[in-house]
């Protein structure tokens, strides 16, 4: 089975991501009008750089997932840019304009409306690990808020979980852990706290389900948009954007393995960054130098996915 790095489609190419690729959907009619085409590629990226190699059918396990949480945790909290998720669902137009490629679709895009993105990474960390326990371990504190004494690796948060904000840095880039303050003066303080409250809130509807399927959610990132795109300022309707609680996002530990006080097996690409620290690659990609994975990291990072899909969704990913 081989992997999909790059998608080309019969539409105007937005953007590439680190892992997906963002069309204009050409559709001009009701609420599809303006509409963007997110197609997830198998493509990976470790320590900010692209892999030369991707993982087969990793697009398709993020846009299942996406769909499931979008459907399962934004109710009653915030509405989302989704407009369809399945190639069924698609308006006929679209599927027509896209039927030579149907390949490179089907199971990996979604149809989503366009929106102003916040320039905010929304991070929630229920857990203190990665770069908060590093923090921590130097300050005690993180992302500048001052923690107890005594916490150790892995550790639940006392008090937490805690909204932990980055800005969002240039592909290439590190984003840069920023204290919750920070986004008011960003964004001003009324669209701050509803950013705030609505991660929050989607962290605790998210992490409860997953403890329900014996998963731990230590962290995770969402992203928000505001409606109409074209606005001015940082007013209109808030919307929950991009991805959701994937392993490219979310750090997922499994309950029944979980032992505060050390670092924990985890199902994303995290078995990525060990082995290529443990043959000395990730300063080597960080200097431009190409990095591909081996068959055997491959195979065992395409099994953590599926494995993270069906631990939380509660079916087997075909």
């Amino acid at each position: 089975m081989s992997a999909v790095t790059e998608t080309q489609l019969p539409l105007p190419l937005v953007a590439r991501g680190k892992v997906r690729d963002v069309y204009d959907s050409q559709l001009t009619q009701n609420e599809y009008a303006g509409a963007l085409l997110f197609v997830a590629t198998d493509r990976i990226s470790a320590f900010d750089v692209i892999l030369q190699n991707g993982i087969p059918d990793k697009g398709r396990i993020l846009t299942g997932m996406s769909t499931f949480w979008f459907d399962k945790i934004a109710p009653g909290i915030i509405g989302t840019h989704v407009l369809a998720t399945r190639w069924e669902d698609f308006p006929e137009e679209l599927r027509t304009r896209l039927a030579d490629v149907k390949d490179q679709v089907y199971g990996r895009a979604m149809l989503v409306r366009r929106a102003r993105v916040i320039p905010i990474e929304a991070i929630v960390r229920g857990y203190i690990t990665g770069s908060g326990w590093a923090e921590y371990k130097r300050s005690g504190t993180v992302h500048g808020i001052q923690l107890p004494e005594g916490l150790v690796e892995s550790q639940e948060i006392p008090n937490g979980p805690l909204f932990t904000p980055s800005t969002k840095a240039e592909q290439g880039a590190h984003d840069e852990n920023i204290h919750p303050d920070e986004v008011a003066k960003l964004l001003g303080p009324e669209l701050a706290k509803r950013v705030c409250d609505a991660a929050r809130a989607l962290y605790a509807k998210a992490a409860e389900h997953a403890r329900e399927r014996g998963i731990i959610l230590a962290d995770t990132k969402f992203e928000f948009g505001l409606l109409p795109a074209d606005g001015a300022g940082y007013s209109g309707e808030l919307i929950l954007v991009d991805e959701v609680l994937t392993p490219d996002s979310s750090r997922f530990w499994s309950a029944d393995a979980y032992k505060p006080g050390q670092g924990q097996g985890s199902f994303d690409k995290q078995y990525i960054r060990d082995w290529m620290k443990g043959e000395g690659l990730d300063t080597a990609a960080k200097s431009g130098t190409p990095v591909t994975l081996p068959p055997d990291v491959v195979a065992k990072t395409g099994e953590k996915y599926r494995e993270a899909y069906h631990r939380i969704t509660g079916q087997p990913f075909a």
